[in-house]
């Protein structure tokens, strides 16, 4: 029975421990996918700004060419 008594511990911290790192990889796999999925959105949202960026730059070409003063009225 003593012997039995001292595998216990070290089976319990075995079992500790692969749940502890069990948990820890979880944890870092949702949070690489959440970075993963913000990381997206933000070079979606860059890409979207730098085409409306461009657009802009255009119209504001054009408006010169065509001799239009985009000075406001007062």
């Amino acid at each position: 029975m003593s012997s039995k008594k001292t595998e216990d511990p070290k089976k319990q911290t075995s079992n500790s421990s692969d749940e502890l790192t069990t948990v820890v990889e979880e944890l870092l796999n949702s949070l690489s996918s959440k970075f993963d999925g913000v990381s997206s959105e933000i070079f979606a949202k860059m890409d979207d700004m730098a085409r409306r960026l461009d657009n802009l730059e255009a119209s504001l070409q054009a408006n010169e060419e065509n001799g239009v003063n985009s000075s406001p009225r007062t």
